[in-house]
């Protein structure tokens, strides 16, 4: 026994070492760790249980008979992160390449099969070349096993994908299959067809990272959540994610103890916001001055940054806040806006993370591109999201509310469950100055001092429809709050509405517009 417990240990440990010592140097001479390094970084210290490291794949032909290494590139497991069981799966570079075969494909199937059984998240650590070409088809069916298993589980378990390597092809899929993708800085691309490929067939000349690095997918394509310059602080960021979500969709999220106080008035707040609907401010200050201890942790913060979408706590429980940002174009709703924000109110809804919804809303941004890009499905497809999600929903408007921006920004009309507003709110079918060019076109043309006469209808329409208790009047705000007692408000409308249960129509699922 003792002889054989020495080979075990032998062969775990080249396993876990590789077999090249030069494979490892190469990964660290470009600024990568290990499959391994990568997990220890990841998960609680000592929790990590690999499965199938002593795997080796069957295939022959092309010299693969003559290379079978253990693991077949590709390590997979469970640990824990803040004590909660995570699945894992991270590709190993040093063997080929973090290729996927047959063998590498059937151990990612396991592992997801596992997450799934457990109720526990999973998170993929990918740096691979994509499909094993010597393997053929065995390669491409296993990833069609990937997606058929990441679309099982959407909904069910929080699925991450951290980009730690060059991703093509199917390897792109995969990642954007899962509800989050992080991305590191000059290591790690994304993309279906390589730069070459690109070039051979359009004559476009790129490199990888313009083609698809982490900066163009986290700024232009949105593909990427979050961008780093460095694994570690990816991996740490990871980490912070986690604590902020349920093991699964069948749990709340963890709370926590909130040691910053609920109940004392906020005077920042009095002045956070300009009274002007036209000058611009931060709303991220808002949300620092009402969420605990100022924490968010933002999602998507480079790409349509004229929404902001973020995870918080409000009185020790996780709350996703939704909501406009007047310091990007003026905080209107775009086609990008409109997916980013539909995208993060499916995924609070599937996790049983409550909403908060900070409106400042212009409306639509007009225009041809706009129009012609879709406004119109893209930005049902927000509309869509809150008017089906069950979660507990609080809307805020903290200034301007105007048209359909107004309704598709969770108003009462469609199912908030609490609407507020702050006393210089004005909600309207659009605004006091482009109202009163519609209603009294005619007359302002007619008169012999328009602009005295423009001025006049401005203030008789704000006036009547635009004041801040019209909605309020009419049952479509529950409330208009002071805003220095916006936190006490929303804490204790979170705890009455925790327990809420709504139920939907019976139905296989909705046809979301594409």
């Amino acid at each position: 026994m003792s002889e054989r417990l020495e080979e075990l240990d032998l062969i775990k440990a080249t396993a876990c070492n590789g077999s090249d010592p030069e494979a490892t140097r190469r990964q660290h001479a470009k600024g990568k760790l290990t499959a391994h390094e990568r997990i220890a970084l990841l998960l609680d210290e000592g929790s990590f249980h690999e499965v199938e490291q002593l795997r080796r794949h069957r295939a022959t032909g092309f010299g693969l008979e003559d290379k079978r290494p253990y693991t077949d590139g590709v390590i997979t497991g469970w640990g824990t992160v803040h004590g909660r069981t995570v699945f894992v799966y991270a590709h190993d570079f040093r063997i080929f390449g973090g290729a996927l075969g047959e063998a590498h494909a059937t151990k990612i199937h396991k592992v997801m099969d596992m997450a799934l059984a457990a109720g526990a998240p999973l998170v993929s650590l990918n740096d691979g070349a994509g499909a094993r070409i010597q393997e053929g088809v065995s390669a491409l069916a296993g990833y069609g096993g990937i997606f058929q298993r990441h679309t099982k589980a959407s909904g069910v378990i929080p699925q991450i994908s951290i980009m730690l390597g060059p991703c093509a092809g199917g390897a792109a899929y995969s990642p954007a299959l899962t509800d989050f993708v992080f991305m590191v800085r000059d290591t790690s691309q994304m993309f279906i067809t390589g730069p070459d490929v690109v070039q051979a067939v359009t004559g476009e000349k790129i490199s990888q990272n313009g083609l698809g690095g982490a900066d163009v997918h986290s700024t232009v394509s949105g593909v990427a959540h979050f961008a780093y310059d460095e694994e570690r602080a990816c991996l740490e960021d990871v980490r912070f994610l986690l604590s902020l979500l349920p093991s699964n969709n069948r749990e709340l999220p963890p709370s926590q103890p909130c040691e910053d106080q609920t109940d004392q008035r906020n005077e920042a707040l009095l002045t956070l916001v300009p009274e002007d609907p036209g000058h611009v401010y931060d709303v991220r200050v808002v949300i620092e001055e009402i969420v605990d201890n100022g924490e968010y942790f933002e999602i998507h913060a480079d790409w349509a940054p004229n929404i902001v979408c973020a995870l918080v706590r409000i009185g020790g429980e996780v709350v996703g806040v939704v909501a406009n940002q007047p310091a990007a174009y003026a905080g209107v709703l775009t086609i990008k806006a409109s997916e980013k924000a539909a995208r993060f109110v499916q995924f609070c809804d599937a996790f049983n993370i409550a909403l908060v919804t900070l409106v400042d809303v212009p409306g639509f941004l007009p225009g041809v591109d706009q129009e012609h890009n879709g406004i119109i499905r893209h930005g049902a497809k927000l509309l869509y999201a809150y008017c089906n999600a069950t979660v507990p929903r609080i809307s805020l408007v903290l200034r301007k509310a105007y048209g359909g921006a107004y309704i598709v920004m969770d108003s009462r009309s469609i199912g908030a469950d609490l609407a507020f507003a702050w006393p210089g709110n004005e909600i309207a079918v659009m605004g006091a100055e482009g109202a009163a060019e519609v209603i009294f076109r005619r007359a302002i043309k007619a008169s012999d001092t328009p602009d005295a006469l423009r001025q006049q209808k401005i203030k008789e329409y704000r006036a009547q429809l635009m004041h801040p208790y019209y909605a309020a009047e009419r049952g479509l705000v529950d409330d208009v709050i002071d805003p220095r007692r916006t936190r006490e408000v929303l804490v204790d409308a979170l705890a009455m509405l925790r327990s809420k249960h709504a139920d939907l129509p019976h139905r296989k699922h909705g046809n979301l517009p594409q």
